[in-house]
């Protein structure tokens, strides 16, 4: 794997669901790991993970419930660097049609995609291949769009279209 080849894959903004839909027969070599690699186990004890879940329930009721959770958001951040949160709020209806708008981005034609694919973290709506394709020591196959919403709230209309939903606001 070289930097050209990275380059060359990211030059096409067309991430690995550009490489499905031109139905590629081969893998690309920037995703295969070497043989060496192999027999390296990344969880050498096979150790059981359990990511940490941070309940929401209370917070906007009780101080002392929200301090606590502020603890376990620090704590969760510093320690794991993300976590899952429960009892948030949001209706299972938004998180549904969240999903279904990701789904219709990718589903666009490569060339409208394109149009959303940055490096540029420091932009409110990103999409790219392999946050760290120029880092680690092999791709993966993984595409990620994201949008920041703090500190300041993303306006929808900066989402793909795709990706605008309707949420009534309570």
């Amino acid at each position: 794997m070289t930097a050209q080849d990275l380059k060359a894959f990211d030059d096409t903004k067309t991430g690995v669901k550009g490489l499905v839909d031109a139905g590629i027969a081969i893998v690309p070599k920037i995703f295969i790991q070497p043989p060496d690699n192999f027999n390296k186990t990344t969880n050498p004890t096979n150790t059981q993970f359990s990511f940490p879940i941070i309940d929401l329930t209370g917070i906007d009721r009780d101080l002392v419930r929200h301090r606590e959770v502020v603890d376990e958001v620090c704590e969760a951040s510093e320690t794991w660097g993300f976590f899952q949160v429960v009892n948030h709020g949001i209706p299972v209806s938004v998180l549904e049609e969240i999903m279904e708008g990701v789904h219709r981005f990718y589903e666009q034609d490569s060339e409208v995609r394109k149009e959303w694919y940055t490096r540029d973290v420091k932009k409110a709506v990103v999409y790219n291949c392999n946050f760290d394709l120029f880092s680690a020591p092999v791709a993966n196959g993984r595409d990620t769009f994201y949008c920041s919403m703090a500190p300041i709230p993303l306006n929808p209309e900066e989402l793909p279209p795709p990706c605008r939903c309707k949420v009534e606001e309570k």
